[in-house]
C-alpha cells in the first residue's frame, strides 16, 4: 500500500487540505477557517480526524502564502508563524516539505486536463517554453515554472511585491493616493481581494457606503454602481500590464496562466474587461506578447494538485 501524505494549500483566509499518495490525485478536499483554530496543527488534527480513518499520514507537504527560507514560517497577510519541524512532530510526520503557494500552483499546470482552464483573449495554440503564473487572492502571488530534465521545476518569488506602473492619468491619481497611505504602492496593493477595495476607495471621497468585501465590490459592479464598475476596470487593466510585463521578464511564451480566487467568479467580467488589451500594450513588443496565450484556471483547489507533484519530487530527491 502507497504511503499516505497529507497536503495542505495555507492561505491568509483558508486552509485546503486533502490526503494523496505521491503523484496521485488529491482526495477528501476540504476548506477551513484558518481564524476558526489556534494553529496549523489544530486545523490538521481536526481534518485528519474527520477523512483520514485508521491511516495516518507518513509525509507532509504544505504550501504557504508566505517565502520560505529556513525553518520558521511567517505568513505575510495574517499574523501567523509555525516552526516546520515543531508542525511534522505535532502531525507525526516523517518528514514535511514547506513551499510558496503559488509554487504548487506552478506545479499544476502541467496536470492540467480539458476543461481546467479557460482562454482569456484569443485562442493560441500551446508553445514549448517557459509559463508564468501569478493570481490575486487575499495576495498577490507570482511563480515560473520551466521545463526541466523531462519534468518540469517550478521557481517562486515574490513578484506580487514589485512597484506597480500606472498608465493613465485615473491610474496616476489612484497610486498617488495609494502612495501616501502606504508608502510604497506594490502590485499587491491593487491586485488582490483587499487591493481591489483600496482602487475603490482611491478613485476619490466617500460617496455613500463602502463595500465591505471584493465579493460585495463585485455585486455592486454587475448591479451598474458606477465607481465599482470603474474599480473592477481599472482592476482588470492594470492585472493586464503586470501579466505582460512579468511575460516579458521572464520570456513565458509557454503562456501567462492566472489563479487565484478572485478570477474564477468573475471571469465573464475579466473577457469584456481591457486586460487582454493591456497585457499587449508594450510598444515595440506588443508582437511578442499578441503570440502569447493568457489562461485562467478554472479548476478548484490547483495547489493541491501542484503539492501532489512537489512531494514527489521531493521524495524523489530526499528518499
Amino acid at each position: 500500500m502507497a504511503d499516505l501524505c497529507l497536503v495542505a494549500d495555507i492561505g491568509a483566509t483558508n486552509v485546503r487540505f486533502a490526503l494523496v499518495e505521491p503523484g496521485g490525485v488529491p482526495e477528501h478536499p476540504r476548506a477551513m477557517a484558518i481564524t476558526d483554530y489556534p494553529g496549523i496543527g489544530p486545523a490538521a488534527h481536526a481534518y485528519l480526524q474527520q477523512h483520514a480513518g485508521p491511516r495516518r499520514p507518513r509525509y507532509g507537504a504544505f504550501a504557504v502564502a508566505a517565502p520560505v527560507d529556513g525553518d520558521r514560517v511567517r505568513m505575510t497577510n495574517i499574523e501567523r508563524e509555525f516552526s516546520i519541524a515543531q508542525l511534522a512532530r505535532e502531525l507525526g510526520l516523517e518528514r514535511l516539505f514547506v513551499c510558496n503557494d503559488f509554487l504548487a500552483a506552478a506545479l499544476a499546470v502541467p496536470r492540467l486536463g480539458d476543461g481546467d482552464a479557460q482562454d482569456i483573449g484569443p485562442v493560441l495554440p500551446a508553445k514549448p517554453g517557459v509559463v508564468a503564473v501569478l493570481g490575486p487572492g487575499t495576495g498577490l502571488g507570482v511563480a515560473t515554472l520551466v521545463a526541466h530534465d523531462g519534468g518540469w521545476l517550478a521557481l517562486d518569488g515574490e513578484g506580487g511585491h514589485v512597484t506597480v506602473a500606472a498608465q493613465t492619468p485615473q491610474e496616476w491619481a489612484v497610486v498617488e493616493r495609494l502612495g501616501r497611505r502606504f508608502g510604497h504602492v506594490s502590485a499587491e496593493r491593487m491586485l488582490s481581494g483587499p487591493g481591489l477595495l483600496n482602487i475603490y476607495t482611491a478613485l476619490g471621497p466617500p460617496a455613500g457606503d463602502t463595500p465591505a468585501t471584493p465579493a460585495a465590490l463585485v455585486d455592486a459592479a454587475r448591479a451598474g454602481a458606477p465607481r465599482a464598475r470603474a474599480a473592477l476596470e481599472l482592476f482588470f487593466a492594470m492585472l493586464g500590464s503586470v501579466a505582460g510585463d512579468l511575460a516579458l521578464t521572464v520570456g513565458a511564451r509557454g503562456g501567462v496562466y492566472l489563479a487565484g480566487g478572485i478570477l474564477p467568479r468573475v471571469i465573464d467580467l475579466l473577457r469584456d474587461s481591457p486586460f487582454r488589451a493591456r497585457f499587449e500594450a508594450k510598444g515595440r513588443f506588443g508582437d511578442y506578447l499578441r503570440r502569447i496565450p493568457t489562461r485562467l484556471v478554472t479548476t478548484p483547489n490547483p495547489a493541491l494538485a501542484g503539492l501532489s507533484l512537489f512531494l514527489e519530487q521531493q521524495l524523489g530527491s530526499h528518499p
